[in-house]
């Protein structure tokens, strides 16, 4: 069959991505970084020297020519070349176990995977599908990096799910990696939307070392699923408003699961954040929509993303996808359905007890994860967000509440301000407060309470003039100097550019970071300058160079930093371009590490056919990393999977089909992963 909407693919547009919604006027950050120096003198590699300047109050200074072969004290392995092999390739000196592949149980052996017998209930018991951001927390859970590193749960997401590899239904049929099987009815098999649900959400699984070095799965009562259809509590500014009212919760008070969970965050009182990233085509209105729906991409014409709201049992938690109004009242349907999804959802994996928790107060877009500042006594909680779609936004939150270790908890989250960043062409930037009857945020524009201000983060964004990104994606922190880095992956739809958006068709991205005013990371102010300018070697730019044949990489996506300050960069080239053209030159998706201080990226991992290398994270001695491989082989064709013909059938486990999964990675000599 064919998809249930079209879709336009680029370098920036996988499927099931929101399509552009920001026809905004405010300035791009490419126009910004325009405006500050020319083209010429961009690309002829000065930016990295003209920007260091803003930085000079930092630990870092502007030092010689990037390259993989350069010293550096944080970076002991020699670069890996680019891959197009159906393996995983790591350095000399590494080695991988793979653990935790989609369908594999998360307690004892049952229901034992099998795609084509497997029912919509047994996925409720087993790995997620496409496997995305995850953090290991040791199994004492009294702080998310210290504690054991043989034993701890790990959490992560599970994006989205490829419907042609879940279902027998789907055998011999002509279906791109979105599409779903349909009946001769037009409806669709609501146990097939049943599995499709459970592949979604987050996993919560203890593993522990064995006395052999490998990693498995421990028996343990907090192992479990929290998918699409897990309740859910909503909290903050917007809990118990009429935007969240619908038939399951008239009160507005509860929803029912969570989805397209991508990036995450860590909260300094060890609980774990899960990311609704592309959720709003998941919904369906036919009718006219108001603008929480149009800004943020919900369906208009066909079905929603997977059509679930078509299946054929005609059951509550399916028709709920369909936001058509249809009752008398919102209390009477689901018109408000998608108003509960673009949110962070807190989960505290030490107590399955606890239902999850969607803090509103932290902003609903398509939120690629949360990234915080390190918790200080006696100061406010920080952290930021970015919008992963092409023109939108960087996002910082500021607790109203000092944190105080014996009593923090997710209250911080509900109680604060949320601000938005505008770049400013001199390499200053500012945090634009999104507080209800500050500055615009009025009635007279539209603006009628805070929780309006928050189910319209977006609009809000537009109104008080942020500036638009390159698809801004992953952020880390650097635990050493509590600088900011972000990933501005690609945005080939760029015609104007900026300071910080420097290049029109931006086929390749950056990486952005800044630096709080004053060293105060609750500050209204900061400088930022240009860490890194991916792309090939002729188009690239790092402290005054190209990138060369150890370090070239495109589309950077997942961003993390370790202990020790180096930065692991990981790449996401579309399914629709990867191993293609000018971005055959690059390979398959990979992994890189970077030295922030001596300037140097080195490639550290390249990954199978047709994926995406997501998710990493170390155990605290830093001796076993955790890294996961999303959707191996997605770029077959949907000929080729009517004939049965894959590009990919990594893990290579003797599964029908390629299976995301987790990598555990760790050095022959038991070192430090890196070093």
């Amino acid at each position: 069959m064919k998809d249930t909407k079209s879709t336009i693919l680029s370098i920036d547009n996988h499927e099931g991505d929101e399509p552009l919604s920001n026809h905004s006027d405010n300035a791009s950050f490419q126009s910004i970084i325009e405006k500050r120096m020319s083209r010429r003198t961009l690309m002829k590699g000065s930016l990295g020297t003209a920007l260091m300047g803003f930085f000079a109050t930092t630990a870092y200074s502007p030092l010689a020519a990037a390259g993989s072969n350069k010293h550096s004290p944080l970076i002991g392995f020699e670069a890996i070349n680019v891959s197009a092999a159906d393996t995983v390739t790591l350095p000399k000196g590494y080695k991988h176990q793979v653990i935790l592949p989609w369908g594999h149980p998360i307690s004892g052996h049952q229901p034992a995977f099998d795609p084509l017998t497997n029912s919509g209930e047994d996925q409720a018991h087993q790995m997620g599908s496409h496997h995305d951001g995850m953090h290991f927390f040791p199994i004492e859970g009294k702080d998310p990096y210290q504690g054991s590193s043989e034993d701890g749960l790990l959490v992560m997401n599970h994006e989205y799910v490829e419907p042609r590899f879940m279902h027998a239904s789907a055998q011999g049929q002509e279906l791109s990696r979105s599409a779903v099987p349909v009946q001769a009815d037009g409806k669709r098999s609501a146990d097939e939307v049943l599995k499709e649900i459970h592949g979604h959400g987050v996993s919560i699984v203890r593993i522990k070392k064995q006395s052999n070095g490998e990693w498995a799965i421990e028996a343990d009562a907090r192992n479990r699923r929290v998918h699409g259809l897990t309740e859910m509590e909503i909290s903050g500014p917007v809990r118990g408003t009429d935007f969240v009212k619908t038939k399951f919760s008239p009160e507005g008070t509860k929803t029912r699961g969570t989805l397209n969970n991508c990036a995450h965050g860590v909260t300094p009182w060890n609980t774990y954040l899960a990311a609704e990233e592309n959720w709003a085509g998941y919904f369906i209105n036919h009718s006219e929509q108001p603008r929480e729906q149009t800004r943020y991409g919900v369906t208009k014409e066909g079905s929603g993303r997977y059509g679930w709201e078509l299946a054929d049992s005609g059951a509550d938690e399916f028709v709920r996808y369909d936001v058509t109004p249809k009752g008398a009242s919102a209390t009477e349907d689901y018109r408000n359905e998608a108003n509960a999804f673009g949110w962070m959802v807190e989960i505290d994996p030490f107590n399955p007890e606890v239902a999850p928790i969607k803090r509103t107060h932290l902003g609903r877009f398509a939120h690629e994860g949360v990234v915080f500042q390190p918790a200080v006594e006696g100061e406010p909680i920080v952290c930021y967000s970015g919008d992963d779609a092409r023109f939108e936004y960087i996002y910082k939150y500021v607790s109203a509440q000092p944190y105080n270790k014996e009593t923090a908890g997710g209250h911080l989250l509900d109680n604060g301000t949320l601000y938005v960043a505008r770049f400013n062409e001199d390499g200053s930037g500012d945090w634009l407060p999104l507080v209800f009857g500050m500055g615009p945020l009025t009635p007279a524009n539209g603006f009628n309470s805070q929780a309006d201000v928050l189910v319209n983060t977006r609009l809000a964004a537009d109104t008080v003039g942020a500036t638009k990104m390159d698809r801004p994606e992953w952020g880390a922190v650097d635990p050493k100097t509590k600088d900011v880095y972000f990933t501005l992956t690609n945005n080939s739809r760029r015609t104007e550019t900026d300071a910080a958006n420097p290049r029109a068709e931006n086929d390749w991205g950056q990486i952005i970071r800044w630096a709080e005013a004053d060293g105060q990371v609750s500050a209204k102010s900061f400088a930022w300058d240009l860490f890194v300018l991916a792309g090939p070697e002729s188009d690239s730019d790092f402290a005054g160079a190209g990138l060369d044949g150890g370090s070239i990489f495109n589309s950077p996506d997942g961003l993390w930093f370790d202990a020790d300050s180096r930065l692991w960069i990981q790449t996401d080239m579309s399914e629709s371009i990867v191993n293609t053209g000018k971005w055959e030159q690059f390979g398959n998706n990979m992994m890189l590490a970077a030295d922030p201080v001596n300037k140097v990226i080195r490639r550290f991992l390249a990954g199978p056919i047709g994926q995406e290398i997501t998710g990493v994270v170390t155990t605290p001695d830093q001796k076993t990393m955790f890294v996961n491989v999303q959707h191996p082989g997605a770029t077959t064709s949907p000929e080729d999977f009517a004939k049965g013909s894959l590009v990919s059938h990594w893990p290579h486990d003797g599964a029908l089909y390629p299976r995301s999964a987790t990598l555990v990675i760790t050095r022959e000599d038991d070192g430090i992963i890196g070093a």
